[in-house]
C-alpha cells in the first residue's frame, strides 16, 4: 500500500514530508510481518490478472515492502526483470532485505507514481496492489503507467471496496476514530475511497483498453486477535496517530476494541476468519 504519514514506532525520518503512504522507524518491518496475511491472496489475484510469463518485464507500482514484486519475480523467473517503485524509503529498505532467491532479483527504486524513472514501453506488465487510492494525482500516475507499459502489455490493480464489506477494517476504523480522533479516521478512510468506476475511468483515460473491474472476496484467517489487532495497527499510518493521541495504552485499547467487535468471528484459539473484499481492475495497453 502506499498520502498519510506515519511512524508507528514513534520516530520520524526523511520521508515525513513526501507524499504517499509513509511509514518510518520500525513500522515498515511490522508492515511486512503483520499486513502480509491480509494482502497475500490479493497479491496472488493481481499477479494472476497480469498474465505474467517466464522472462516477463514487470513493474510493481507503489510496491511497499515488495509483496507483489516477489510474487511477480517467481512468475517471471530467472530470465525476467522485476522492478518495484515506491515513495517510502523505509519500506524499500525492508523490501530489499526480503528478496526471493531469483536471478537477477528485483530492482527497487525510490520514485513517485507520476514520475517514473523508466523508459517508454519498458514493461510487459504493471501491477499495483492497494496503492492507487493513495496517489496524489491518479490520472498523472496512470498516464505514467501507460507510458512505461509496452503496446499489448497489461495493467492490473486492486483497491479496497468500502470498509463495511470487510468487517476487520470496519472495526479498525471505529477503533481509530475512538482513540486517534477524526483526522486519523479520515486518513484510514482514504484506503477505501477509490471507487471502481473512478479507477476504471482513469485507466481508460490513460490509454488502456479492454478495461474490466470486478470484486474479489477472500476469507482470511488472521492470527489470534488479542495480539494481532494492535500489532497490525502499529504498522499503519493511522496507528501512529493513535499512539500520538494516547500513547501505547491507546494502541492497546484500540486493539481490544477491534477484538470486541469481532467476537462472533473469533475461534476458541483466538484466530478469526473474516471476509475481505477488493476491486480488481485490469486493462490492456
Amino acid at each position: 500500500m502506499a498520502d498519510a504519514k506515519a511512524d508507528a514506532g514513534g520516530n520520524a525520518d526523511a520521508g515525513e514530508n513526501r507524499p504517499g503512504f509513509q511509514l518510518a522507524g520500525g513500522a515498515p518491518e511490522r508492515y511486512e510481518r503483520y499486513v502480509e496475511p491480509i494482502m497475500a491472496p490479493f497479491v496472488t489475484a493481481v499477479v494472476d490478472a497480469a498474465g505474467l510469463f517466464p522472462g516477463a518485464r514487470v513493474l510493481d507500482l507503489a510496491c511497499g515492502t515488495g509483496f507483489a514484486a516477489r510474487a511477480a519475480a517467481l512468475r517471471a523467473g530467472p530470465t525476467g526483470r522485476v522492478a518495484g517503485a515506491d515513495v517510502n524509503e523505509g519500506m524499500l529498505r525492508v523490501a530489499a532485505t526480503h528478496m526471493p532467491g531469483t536471478h537477477p532479483g528485483i530492482e527497487f527504486t525510490l520514485a513517485p507514481a507520476d514520475a517514473l524513472p523508466y523508459p517508454d514501453a519498458a514493461f510487459d506488465a504493471v501491477i499495483c496492489q492497494q496503492g492507487a487510492q493513495f496517489f496524489p494525482d491518479l490520472h498523472a500516475a496512470l498516464a505514467e503507467t501507460a507510458r512505461v507499459t509496452r503496446p499489448g502489455g497489461r495493467f492490473a490493480a486492486t483497491v479496497w471496496t468500502p470498509k463495511e464489506r470487510s468487517p476487520y477494517f470496519a472495526a479498525q476504523y471505529e477503533a481509530v476514530e475512538e482513540y486517534g480522533g477524526p483526522e486519523a479516521a479520515a486518513n484510514h478512510a482514504r484506503a477505501f475511497a477509490c471507487a471502481p468506476d473512478h479507477l476504471s475511468d482513469a485507466v481508460r483515460a490513460a490509454g488502456f483498453h479492454d478495461v474490466t473491474a470486478h470484486d474479489t472476496t477472500f476469507g482470511i484467517t488472521l492470527p489470534p486477535l488479542t495480539v494481532y489487532a494492535s500489532a497490525q495497527l502499529s504498522a499503519l499510518p493511522w496507528g501512529q496517530a493513535v499512539v500520538d493521541a494516547g500513547g501505547p495504552e491507546a494502541l492497546a485499547a484500540a486493539g481490544r476494541l477491534v477484538c470486541d467487535r469481532l467476537t462472533h468471528h473469533t475461534a476458541a484459539d483466538g484466530t478469526a476468519t473474516l471476509p475481505f473484499t477488493a476491486t480488481l481492475v485490469t486493462g490492456v495497453r
